[in-house]
């Protein structure tokens, strides 16, 4: 089955083309009216009325809405062609240009967190306009402490472009450039990481070999990118006086540390019941006593049937659509129009996304197709994303982005429904076993995985506070982490001490991990609560999804009755994954 000629994604609802003539303009007007913005309101923030702060946080929103457009448009023409010079000198160059321009927008936040509380308050009672955005104003306030002066702020926002945003250009550039020599052929990322999926024992075995031989050719790099972006974290941590260096991102998804202290405690305690026992299943379904660290892939059916781009396309709309048609209708769109960049290439980034772009406009979604199970799963996954975003960005630009935690929530209920309606077209016991254990493996790797990726986080951000981190360390830290999350089902073979160095997530997002497992959770215990029959279920499923970010995770999971704070919380969405475990056991 060729997965070939498959539909690129088309960025003309933005600009024609980078040379497009209405990039320069639309530039040349921001900066007009930032710099009019900055002249009509700085220092004037706090003596405004409440319809005139209701007039200037919507005149800022346009502003930042327009930025985001750009910024958008570069990415995505970045992501698609990472290898293309223009597409890679354009996104670097608009990068800059926003920072340089919106510096003088600083102000405007520094400005609303001086507002007096008592006074605010006086603000919403004046004014019904300005109440529609207290949740931008609240999340806002959540930063008051931890806000520099405008100078110090300024200056660490321009310089984002040779310091973070720089380095993580380069980690971007150094994985698609590099090359895997594998019979012969020069692969890519994308395309020797699917091969350890393969049906053949001797071929993921092989690749697994050429990818830790390959990273490790190339880990010097890679390990001195890694330091210098904890020890620029470190710097931004220090200067904003966070406590631990994941309180920042917990902060960012406007969630306690002990809430995610909670999750990380009891994924850790359920590892024996889970994952350690679950590969013991495996290693024994595939006829060995130990697990070759490439093997923890590997399908369980010899004769795995690929999926073509079409049967993904209904198997996911249809999946959908049993559950609720408004979703489904959305879902469509994303088809019937351009939306989606499909097939696997080179220099195209090699995962999978759901960018939300701006309201304006629309989100798009990025695939590395080859017609496994997993990317039927990882269509469901990132279809769940744009639905989200589509029906959030009613919300408007400042309002519709969902808390990393909450965002996942959509994506993954997505997964859940596809993975019923797979299970339920299938009528073999055998493969209905072999479907259930596949859905295990992910999330395990969406559990599992992720919180041992932030035990990995965790050692390295505190361990680079003491000093640069050699790269003996920093692979002995990935070992401790990995066989404690995977048990002794594993054989591990010493090139696997270098895969921590291809994770982008480390790189780009530090601490971003958790939000899969916080989601995978979640969802599980919102899935009980439909399998349960809840009432209006599906109303209150789409209340959330279209409130975007005006609500944080408590308001959000009150009217399904629960509580994220409470350890049993996420024992209950973990115990869903034992449970599959136990049919799996149960049917051998």
């Amino acid at each position: 089955m060729s997965f070939t000629n498959l539909p690129k994604w088309d960025l003309t609802d933005f600009y024609q083309n980078i040379d497009d003539k209405n990039i320069e303009l639309d530039f040349k007007n921001l900066e007009k009216k930032v710099k009019k913005f900055s002249n009509d309101y700085k220092g004037k923030i706090t003596k405004l009325s409440g319809e005139d702060l209701y007039r200037t946080i919507l005149e800022n929103e346009e502003i930042a809405e327009k930025f985001g457009k750009i910024s958008s448009f570069s990415y995505l023409n970045y992501a698609a062609n990472m290898l293309d010079q223009k597409n890679t000198a354009f996104y670097q160059d608009s990068s800059e240009k926003i920072r340089k321009i919106s510096k003088d927008l600083v102000f405007f936040e520094l400005e609303i967190n001086e507002i007096k509380e008592d006074d605010l308050q006086k603000l919403y009672n004046s004014s019904e306009n300005l109440k529609k955005y207290q949740p931008f104003l609240r999340d806002v306030r959540v930063f008051k402490k931890h806000q520099l002066n405008e100078d110090l702020e300024k200056i660490l926002l321009e310089k984002r472009s040779t310091s973070s945003s720089a380095w993580s250009r380069l980690f971007d550039e150094t994985i698609n450039n590099i090359k895997f020599s594998y019979d012969k052929k020069e692969l890519n990322a994308s395309e020797i990481f699917n091969l350890l999926s393969s049906k053949e024992s001797a071929t993921r075995k092989k690749a697994s070999k050429i990818i830790g031989e390959t990273l490790g050719k190339n880990i010097r790099l890679l390990s001195f990118i890694t330091n210098i972006l904890a020890k620029d974290k470190d710097i931004d941590d220090n200067l904003r006086n966070f406590a631990k260096p994941i309180s920042s991102k917990n902060l960012n998804n406007f969630i306690e540390d002990k809430i995610v202290d909670n999750l990380i405690s009891v994924v850790k305690k359920n590892y024996p019941n889970i994952s350690h026992r679950y590969y013991k299943i495996k290693a024994k379904l595939l006829g060995l006593e130990k697990m070759h660290y490439s093997d923890r892939n590997a399908p369980l059916s010899m004769d795995e049937n690929l999926t073509s781009w079409e049967d993904a396309k209904k198997i996911v709309l249809d999946a959908y659509n049993n559950f609720s048609p408004e979703l489904a209708k959305i879902g469509q769109k994303f088809f019937d129009n351009e939306w989606i960049d499909v097939g696997a290439r080179d220099g195209k980034d090699s995962g999978a996304f759901a960018h939300p772009t701006v309201p304006s406009v629309h989100p798009y979604l990025l695939l590395n197709y080859q017609g496994k199970i997993r990317d039927v799963m990882t269509l469901a996954h990132e279809l769940g994303h744009g639905v989200h975003q589509i029906l959030s960005s009613k919300q408007g630009y400042f309002m519709s982005g969902t808390p990393l935690t909450l965002a996942e929530t959509a994506s993954v209920f997505g997964e859940q429904l596809t993975f019923q309606e797979i299970l339920k077209r299938e009528t073999d016991p055998k493969r209905k076993k072999i479907i259930i254990a596949s859905k295990v493996e992910d999330m395990i790797n969406t559990v599992v995985r992720q919180i041992a990726f932030l035990e990995f986080e965790r050692k390295v951000h505190d361990e680079r506070k003491k000093g640069e981190i050699s790269t003996e360390k920093l692979c002995q830290f990935w070992m401790e982490t990995q066989k404690e999350s995977l048990g002794d089902a594993f054989v591990f073979d010493d090139e696997y001490k270098y895969y921590w160095s291809y994770i982008p997530h480390f790189i780009h997002s530090p601490f971003y991990v958790y939000s899969y497992a916080f989601g995978d959770c979640l969802v599980n215990s919102l899935y009980s609560c439909y399998k349960n029959g809840l009432e209006n279920f599906e109303e209150k499923y789409l209340e959330m999804l279209k409130s975007g970010g005006t609500l944080h995770h408590k308001e959000l999971l009150s009217p399904f009755g629960l509580d994220a704070s409470k350890p049993e919380f996420w024992q209950q969405g973990l115990d869903i994954i034992s449970n599959y475990i136990d049919q799996i056991e149960d049917a051998e």
